[in-house]
């Protein structure tokens, strides 16, 4: 039976990477040399298995994103409050939280950026 690993995006800069998915609640697993080419870090959940890896080639600090990758998403117990502790930390969302399609029910929802410029969405599931 498959099932999901994780997701790997390309950084620019390690600590910076790992800093902004901390405010995001992630946890540093582990960070794996790959020869003298590259360091695969990879971050997780509180209790869950690392499922983003983020991946730093020596001397490339930047990446172009392209135009079809979109996001990954998060679920948040309160989009409010996690919006508020972001922005004390400077990543401000890219619109006021919103139910997509005009819904006047369910969830909230916003997208940040990460410092790669990779998309991250945020889903108020409690609150």
């Amino acid at each position: 039976m498959p099932s999901y690993l994780h997701t790997c995006y390309r950084i620019g800069d390690i600590d910076r990477s790992v800093a902004f998915y901390e405010k995001l609640g992630f946890q540093e697993v582990a960070r794996m040399p790959i020869g003298d080419e590259a360091v695969n870090v990879f971050m997780g959940l509180p209790g869950e298995d690392p499922r983003l890896e983020l991946t730093y080639n020596h001397g490339v600090d930047s990446y172009e994103l392209g135009t079809g990758y979109n996001h990954i998403a998060i679920a948040v117990d309160d989009i409010e409050e996690t919006l508020d502790t972001l922005g004390a930390e400077g990543i401000e969302p890219e619109k006021p939280p919103y139910r997509p399609g005009g819904r006047t029910e369910g969830p909230l929802i916003c997208f940040v950026r990460d410092p790669d410029g990779y998309r991250i969405e945020l889903i108020g599931v409690g609150g």
